[in-house]
């Protein structure tokens, strides 16, 4: 028997609430490229363990920094003066028996991948330095992976909650980041980086989006190409949130760059060499970025586990962030008349992932709809759910769902 209870709830959802605050760090942010690239080294490393040895051994690749480098910049061009650095840490398996593992080869050609697929102009072999700073599990840790069963235990007391659906706050701040950093919007304006956050704040029906995106330096050849680039680029975003969401709001203003000086020249304009603030702004860190579902919704209830570079069979840190946000999608998509759903599972460190310490689903219902059904239907959606963790996992080893 699993522990599961449901409740369902009079709040008002969040929706319908005066205020909400909504942030999405896109791609070339430093805090995104930290969860990225460790979350990329923990399927490659999974995929490897899989494929010599059949399971996924020990190891969570949660602990991550990228320290920022020094660049010169100028109308026209720049160069790199002193090239970031990521650190990539915690803990993985490094032999078995007489067999060795290259962790520190697949972590690094990893990060360099992800660099070269996700940065434009991030030269892999000059502009990034990686320092593995990876060690074997502790002996309690690792045993868990050597014990019987298809399911391993749990190696953390640790809760994770999940939502559905998306409100239209959390759907805008979430796409305009996504739009702006699409192949089609790069081939148009070539001269954005993909630095992109968006800060949303709803008060009422009134939608304030406030971007910040620099321009890149060997694009822009002066200040007043600066600021017609920016002109430019604001209109495309007014027009995309606009025919998107206009009908959802009853007024959206933009703000873009809102740190901008004309009078200040160079330091008066927010100006990339390589399309991050990494370069020489902003160090980055693992768990500082997006949720699991991608936004950092400030009127949610938020685990504080980072799920980026996690094992993918035993670390609940990772399995019940992500798997708490596909319940509560479940429920909200075969419950008839649900306002809002919330999910929170509780592992104790030890038991099997498949038997939390505790399921509970609340549920905000639309006036006249069966409660008793609604209770029953989203019990059988968790223990579904539960039952079906085992594939769940081979998914996440595979690296189906993002954490960031």
């Amino acid at each position: 028997m699993r522990n599961i209870t449901v409740e369902i709830l009079a709040n008002k959802p969040v929706a319908e609430q005066d205020v909400e605050i909504v942030e999405r760090k896109g791609v070339g942010h430093p805090d995104y490229i930290c969860d990225a690239i460790m979350e990329s080294i923990s399927v490659a490393l999974s995929q490897e363990y899989l494929k010599r040895f059949g399971d996924i051994l020990h190891h969570n690749i949660d602990k991550g920094l990228l320290v920022a480098g020094q660049v010169e910049r100028k109308f026209g061009g720049g160069r790199v003066i002193k090239p970031m650095e990521l650190i990539i840490g915690d803990r993985a398996t490094f032999r078995v028996g007489e067999k060795t593992i290259d962790v520190e080869g697949i972590a690094v050609k990893t990060a360099k991948t992800w660099f070269k697929d996700n940065l434009r102009f991030v030269d892999v072999e000059n502009g990034i330095k990686c320092r593995v700073v990876l060690a074997p599990g502790s002996e309690e840790l690792t045993d868990i992976f050597k014990r019987k069963g298809k399911l391993k235990g749990a190696n953390d007391t640790s809760a994770a909650v999940g939502y559905a659906p998306f409100s239209s706050t959390e759907k805008v701040v979430y796409e305009v980041e996504r739009f702006l950093n699409s192949e089609k919007v790069k081939d148009i304006l070539p001269e954005t980086g993909e630095d992109v956050k968006v800060m949303g704040l709803r008060k009422g029906r009134m939608l304030d989006l406030t971007i910040a995106m620099p321009l890149l330096s060997r694009y822009v050849k002066d200040l007043k190409d600066y600021f017609l680039s920016k002109k430019r680029i604001k209109g495309i975003i007014n027009n995309f949130v606009r025919e998107r969401f206009g009908s959802e709001f009853a007024k959206i203003n933009v703000h873009y760059n809102t740190l901008d000086k004309k009078t200040q020249g160079l330091g008066g304009i927010y100006l990339s060499f390589l399309g991050t603030s990494a370069e020489d702004a902003d160090s980055g860190q693992v768990g500082r970025g997006n949720r699991v579902n991608g936004v950092i919704s400030l009127n949610r209830p938020m685990g504080t586990e980072a799920a980026a570079g996690k094992n993918p069979v035993s670390h609940v840190g990772k399995i019940y962030n992500i798997l708490s946000h596909r319940m509560a999608k479940d429920i909200y998509d075969n419950v008839s008349g649900i306002k809002e759903v919330y999910v929170w599972l509780l592992s104790e460190i030890g038991m099997r992932i498949d038997k939390p310490h505790l399921a509970s689903v609340q549920i905000i219902l639309n006036r006249g709809i069966d409660e008793r059904k609604a209770i029953k239907t989203a019990r059988g959606i968790i223990e579904q759910g539960l039952s079906n963790i085992g594939k769940f996992c081979t998914e996440l080893a595979q690296g189906k769902y993002p954490v960031c």
